[in-house]
């Protein structure tokens, strides 16, 4: 379902998703050379930092933006087909891991180029790729449930998270600011980019990032799932 979502999206495009890796790549040399200078930074050191931060703001920012509406757009599927309501955040989760994997080779060259260093410490890449995707699992499956009954969160979500993407390290690490770097932490979205970004660019995490993302599942999920069993059967009248 989820690959059907990203065929549709390109269906008679030439280059279909190849689109998001050109979009992608453009961002991090463009915004990567002007960042470099305003921040006084070298090159070199800066662009793997923001290539991925731009990807991983896209895979965050995407799936919390579509869930607002999520129950919304799959009404017809809800009002006529019993499939399990947890299907539906899977399927909007898995999306966006796919145009996660089509940007992933813009990384990867400018991590070639660079000579970004590979480490053991990169090896965390997977787990901590996996503990952000149940993160985002969580957040999707509050977010659907609340958008679904209150339709102005979608409005509220459109304004707030270009907002959040500038008090969040997607174009400049934490450290890059010292006077602010305790507003950048407050951000939960910081510890979701932060905790992949230490092991790309060839170091582990801290670990107060870490513990930062497994409380967050301990708590928003338990909660999520709490709340998403005692509203299910209401999604269906809302939508």
């Amino acid at each position: 379902m989820a690959l059907s979502d990203v065929r549709a999206r390109y269906k008679r495009s030439v280059l279909g998703p190849l689109w998001l890796t050109l979009g992608t790549a453009a961002g991090s040399v463009g915004l990567g050379l002007l960042w470099s200078e305003l921040l006084k930074i070298e090159a070199k050191a800066f662009v793997p930092s923001l290539t991925a931060g731009l990807i991983l703001w896209q895979f965050i920012s995407g799936v919390i933006t579509e869930s607002s509406t999520l129950y919304g757009r799959q009404a017809a599927i809800i009002r006529n087909m019993s499939l399990p309501l947890m299907i539906h955040p899977l399927q909007l989760l898995f999306k966006h891991l796919i145009n996660v994997a089509h940007n992933a080779p813009v990384y990867l060259l400018v991590a070639l180029v660079l000579s970004i260093p590979l480490t053991v410490s990169t090896l965390w890449f997977l787990p901590c790729l996996l503990l952000v995707s149940l993160n985002l699992f969580w957040i999707c499956m509050l977010v659907s449930v609340l958008g679904a009954r209150f339709r102005d969160l979608e409005y509220i979500i459109a304004a707030v998270m270009p907002l959040l993407m500038f008090i969040s390290p997607v174009f400049y690490r934490p450290n890059y600011l010292p006077f602010s770097e305790g507003l950048i932490w407050a951000n939960p979205l910081s510890h979701l980019i932060e905790i992949i970004r230490y092991p790309l660019l060839g170091s582990s995490p801290p670990m107060f990032v870490v513990q930062t993302n497994l409380v967050m599942l301990l708590v928003g999920g338990g909660f999520a799932l709490w709340l998403f069993n005692k509203k299910r059967d209401r999604i269906a009248f809302w939508v």
